[in-house]
Parts: C-alpha cells; structure tokens; sequence
C-alpha cells in the first residue's frame, strides 16, 4: 500500500532516534515515494549533522535513500512548544508524526512543568493549529510510551495526557485522523541503558543495575517505525496501537553482554518515578483491546469513536513486561540478532538488522 505517495509528512522532534530511521525508511519509498519530508526540531546543531551525514552517504552510495533526498528532505528549526512555529510547519502537510518529547524518567521529575509544556501544549497545539486554521492534514500519529499506562512518573502522566489530547481531537477536527502508537524501550536508542551497558563494560565495570527484578520490553527502531507505519495503514480514528514484542529482566540484558568478562554487577535502586515492570495495555484497557496482526489496538475510550469488532475477543487482562520473559540465552540472541553485543560492528544509531 502506497500510504506516503505524493505525501508532505512533517515530523516533530525529527532528529531524535526514531526520527531519524523513520526519515530512513520514508526515503526507502517502501510504502511510497513521499512529496516532501519535513524535519522540525529546535536542536540546529542536529539538523546540521543529520544533513552532513546524508550528503556523505551520498558520496559513497548510489542506494537510492540517499540519492534523492536533496529534493525530498527539508529541515525546519521550531519548537512544538510554540503554536505559530507549529502553524507554519504544519501548513500543506498531509501526515504528521509527532516524535518529539522529554522523555528522560528523572529530568520530567525534577522539571514536571518542561514536561508538560512540551509533551501536552506541544500536542495541543498540533491540534489546535490544524483546527484553526482547517489545515487538510490527514492523519496526526502521537508517538506515546508504555510508561503512559498506569503512570506513576511526570514523563508518562505527561503521556498519557497526550494520549487523550489526540484522541479527543477526532471529535473537535472530524476531518483528520488522530492515532497513537504506544511501545516499550527501544534497543540503543539515545539516552537508553544499552549504551551505558557498553560504555561501563568497556571501562571495566561495575554495571549498574537497578533492582534484580526489574523487566522492560525490548524492540528495536525499526519495529518502532514499524509499528507507526502499521497504525497509518489500518487504524481507525481515535485507536492506539501496541507492538507485541518480548520482555527481558533488565539484568539479564547485563549479564548478556558482560559474557564471560570478569564484571561486577552493583544494584543501586530504583530512580525517582521508575516502575519494576512497565505496562502497555492496563487492565482497564484490556476490555476494549484487540488483537490486530503483530499488534494490539487499544479502542478509545469516547464512545463516539467507538468502530465494533465482530467475531474477535478482547485481551480481557493487561499487557505486561513481567507476564512472560524471555531466558538469559533468548535475551542473548535478540541482542545478537540487532548488532548489539560487546564487539560486533554495531551501526549508527537506529540501523539495526531486521
């Protein structure tokens, strides 16, 4: 299915892990050659290496992500925190995918408000600019986080919140579709324990870890661009969709690529607003989620939106990283299988094997 053909998608936070691959993937044509891909960030300096790093690629490959992304790539320096920044971005775009956030779990803690201005306003004015505006934007994808369900930190409240914010923005903007993706930690993605892992055994330890029996689920970009490119294709208004992907302890995921060094492991508690095990569907949730292929779509809560399921049962308990983990060797494998382990070439940030 051609979903991206002749599209204008603009991406918010663009430069970040996931945009970054998402812009990869965009380019590839897989699901169609894109009009324009717009890269909206605040960060200059990131915009500036993203481009440089196209521009040599270019040089040394004739793989056609690269050979064409002069005409096809625009990056646009804004703040969805600002609403005229947004309006002007979001001028002419048929999808937007809003990646930007503050997701690090201690910095929302200690800054709550930095967080909600840019993981609430920022959604709202998304909304409120195709709204007053009548932008004939198409589809609006919220990239959410497991931490939103049943949230107990700033960085998922924040979430969770605008979770709501898009999906109640199909009642108020009928002609555009607003969907949420919602996933666990991404392997290697900027900011996540996989490169600490790396860093601590390459000095020669400790690793730290923070309780034994903490878990998380584990998947990687591109099941994370997967997972978007999915919701575009088949969700409904109002839905948000869930990868079903393994769980590991998080020491375990140590204890894999420390191998056979002679490294200590040293526990150091749990951080501020950190749960033991995450959650991406909640036992409040579970009546209205069903399964949808690799994945779970969470049907919203207003009942306006609501589209029945005939014939298919729902999840009826909630989706968590502690039901079902994997082994020391599975979790051993899977880091194998994405480049991950101490030694292998691992490649730039977000190119994992599929």
């Amino acid at each position: 299915m051609s979903i991206f053909q002749n599209k204008v998608i603009v991406i918010t936070g663009g430069t970040g892990s996931l945009g970054k691959v998402l812009t990869r993937r965009l380019l590839s044509g897989e699901a169609g050659c894109p009009k324009k891909i717009i890269i909206f960030s605040r960060d200059e300096a990131k915009q500036h290496y993203m481009r440089v790093e196209y521009h040599q690629k270019k040089k040394v490959t004739d793989e056609v992500i690269y050979r064409n992304f002069e005409q096809l790539l625009e990056f646009r320096i804004g703040d969805v925190r600002d609403y005229h920044s947004v309006c002007s971005v979001l001028k002419g775009a048929d999808v937007v995918i809003n990646t930007a956030a503050l997701k690090q779990v201690p910095s929302c803690e200690y800054f709550p408000y930095e967080a909600v201005q840019t993981n609430i306003v920022g959604a709202e004015n998304i909304v409120r600019a195709i709204r007053e505006n009548d932008y004939k934007v198409k589809t609006v994808v919220g990239v959410s986080t497991d931490k939103a369900c049943k949230p107990v930190n700033v960085m998922g409240m924040s979430k969770a919140v605008q979770e709501r914010v898009f999906i109640a923005a199909n009642i108020t903007v009928p002609t555009t579709r607003f969907i949420c993706v919602r996933y666990g930690n991404v392997l290697a993605s900027r900011g996540s324990v996989i490169p600490l892992f790396h860093e601590q055994i390459m000095n020669g330890g400790p690793v730290t870890i923070t309780t034994e029996d903490m878990t998380r689920f584990l998947l990687s970009l591109e099941q994370a661009v997967d997972t978007i490119i999915a919701a575009i294709k088949t969700a409904f208004p109002g839905e948000t969709f869930i990868p079903r992907v393994p769980a590991a302890r998080m020491v375990d995921v140590a204890r894999a690529l420390i191998e056979d060094r002679n490294i200590n492991l040293i526990y150091t508690g749990i951080r501020p607003g950190e749960k033991v095990h995450e959650i991406l569907v909640s036992d409040e949730e579970a009546w209205r989620t069903f399964e949808r292929g690799e994945y779970y779509a969470i049907k919203p809560m207003l009942p306006e939106l609501v589209k029945e399921e005939s014939g298919v049962q729902p999840l009826h308990k909630e989706y968590s990283s502690g039901d079902s983990l994997m082994t020391l060797d599975e979790t051993k494998q899977l880091l194998e299988f994405h480049n991950l382990m101490i030694g292998q070439e691992i490649k730039e940030e977000g190119e994992f094997l599929r």
